[in-house]
């Protein structure tokens, strides 16, 4: 057995059945070795989507995604996918070659300090000098990716440490004992008891959940809580979906681009518990004036975003779930119904009021309908730009899920992370929404779509602009527009011929409902085309 081999047998030990890549002659070792396993292996378009489409597959699957690429440019390809990801904090490992060990530093051909280039945004990185290190390194980028606050990890393997013979191959058992690192996962139980008290005396609480309650797993206990103790929810954009939409105790996105009703429940409410989020730009548009006069409960697993931005009352560090799966332990009395009557009047009194071309189609109409015509379970992937904003602001999930890049907001992430969400679950419908602007940044990934057969529903919001820079120009700049006229190439009839999947299209409302059922009932992989107002805006009135 050689490095290579011994790479591809810890993969199968980890319980990998998927990894996303590209080849190269620095990961070639490898990818010969991986043929001899049942592993799925995707051959991407370019290396930075493999990140995309690993990520994808960890956020629907609640495994480590994986991808591997070769060393140079394959390997500064993918640093966008691995910053998206850390952003995020989606775990996965990710599999550089490396050129000969000798020659590190050398400035040979297609070498590349990849670790220290994305030293910045990793959880953790490895280069590889011994090839008898391989099963200890890649059992413990598993753990280290998937526990505590999760992210991607970096494994970088020289070519001559792939080739190399290996003594023995020592089947790694167990968590790894690591003396540097020991995430904390349960709640302080004095801390615990605070929040408790905390709760018994006020008057209008709020729970503000992120990401970090989905990755951990802990949706059914945060909404099993809220439910027992009637204590509304909203959520950050990366926490769609902890609830489902039409939950009577979800009030909405809050944030920049949230909704009216959601971000002034934040402003009003006297405690707050905030977590698995940051508190950030995008989640509390003025952190210090929209918690000023609070009961702040932080929650997150990583201690270090604790206090970051702003300062917390009680704060507790853990895993969502295990905590509260510690709050259902504790037998305790909330009253506020006069806070939930009026969060009710608000639900009633506050519209937010869109113009309407009808020229157009409405993508906040559009949205609605297309989440509503989807399986219940069907998996949502959005893009980055307007399209973003449209679908979380108007997306109904119910038993399914929402995808996006949140805090990097990576244009082109939603086809190929599409791709990786099918990969985890073959049997759901996966619908990815770009603008025209993203999609052409993965258009390329529909050949590895077909090629790897992976149906997936693409709905293009057409505008010939890079919609959300020119709304930015259109109010900063009073439009004088630079550098966002993306023009109307290409055709995407005749792309979608080229890569034989079916086209649809709608340039306004009118057939909707039908154009939809086709789009979303058709077998094969599709893409609408939905032609939306140039001049269309996401700020709105409210009233």
């Amino acid at each position: 057995m050689n490095g290579s081999d011994a790479m591809a047998k810890s993969l199968l030990n980890e319980g990998v059945d998927t990894i996303f890549g590209y080849s190269g002659v620095a990961i070639d070792p490898f990818w010969n070795s991986m043929r001899k396993t049942d592993i799925k292996q995707v051959l991407v378009r370019t290396e930075q989507n493999a990140g995309h489409a690993a990520s994808g597959y960890a956020r629907t699957s609640g495994k480590v995604g994986v991808c591997a690429v070769t060393s140079g440019p394959g390997a500064t390809n993918l640093l966008t996918g691995i910053a998206t990801a850390f952003a995020d904090s989606i775990p996965l490992v990710c599999i550089t070659g490396q050129v000969d060990s000798e020659l590190l530093g050398s400035d040979v051909f297609q070498e590349v300090d990849v670790t220290g280039a994305a030293e910045s945004f990793v959880k953790y990185s490895y280069l590889i000098k011994d090839v008898k290190d391989i099963p200890r390194v890649f059992h413990e980028a598993f753990y280290v990716a998937n526990t505590g606050r999760r992210g991607p990890v970096l494994i970088d393997v020289p070519i001559d440490i792939q080739m190399k013979r290996i003594p023995d191959y020592d089947e790694p058992e167990g968590d790894p004992k690591m003396r540097t690192y020991k995430p904390t996962v349960k709640g302080n139980s004095v801390q615990i008891k605070k929040v408790v008290k905390v709760l018994e005396s006020a008057k209008k609480p709020l729970i503000c959940c992120g990401g970090g309650v989905i990755l951990s797993g802990g949706t059914e206990e945060l909404k099993t809580f809220a439910e027992r103790h009637s204590i509304p929810v909203v959520s950050t954009m990366m926490g769609i979906g902890t609830l489902e939409s039409d939950h009577p105790m979800y009030y909405g996105m809050v944030g920049n681009n949230g909704h009216a009703l959601a971000n002034r429940a934040m402003r009003e409410c006297d405690t707050l518990i905030m977590v698995g989020a940051r508190v950030a730009d995008r989640a509390v548009s003025s952190p210090d004036l929209t918690l000023e006069g609070k009961v702040l409960i932080h929650m997150d697993v990583d201690p270090a975003e604790i206090g970051k931005n702003v300062g917390s009352t009680i704060p507790i560090v853990g895993d969502a779930k295990t905590i509260f799966d510690e709050f259902l332990t504790v037998d305790f009395e909330c009253k506020h119904e006069k806070w939930i009557a009026t969060l009710e009047e608000y639900r009633e009194s506050i519209h937010e009021e869109r113009p309407n071309n009808p020229d157009y189609v409405n993508p906040t109409e559009f949205v609605r309908k297309l989440s509503l015509a989807m399986e219940e379970d069907g998996i949502y992937v959005a893009d980055v730009g307007q399209n973003q904003l449209f679908s979380c602001r108007n997306v109904i999930i119910r038993k399914g899920k929402f995808l996006t890049s949140g805090g990097m907001g990576t244009m082109g992430y939603s086809i190929p992370a599409a791709m990786g969400a099918k990969a985890a679950a073959p049997d759901r419908q996966v619908v990815a929404v770009c603008g025209d602007g993203s999609f052409q940044m993965s258009m390329m990934e529909l050949a590895t779509a077909n090629q790897f057969d992976l149906p997936l529903k693409i709905v293009v919001m057409r505008n010939g602009f890079l919609g959300l820079v020119r709304e930015h120009q259109h109010f900063a700049y009073h439009d004088d527009y630079n550098m966002v006229d993306l023009g109307m190439d290409p055709d995407l009839n005749m792309l979608s011929k080229a890569y034989h999947i079916d086209y649809f299209r709608l340039e306004n409302m009118e057939g909707l409902d039908s154009t939809l059922k086709d789009f979303l009932d058709d077998g094969n992989s599709a893409i609408l085309e939905i032609l939306i107002d140039p001049m269309e805006t996401v700020v709105q009135r409210h009233s």
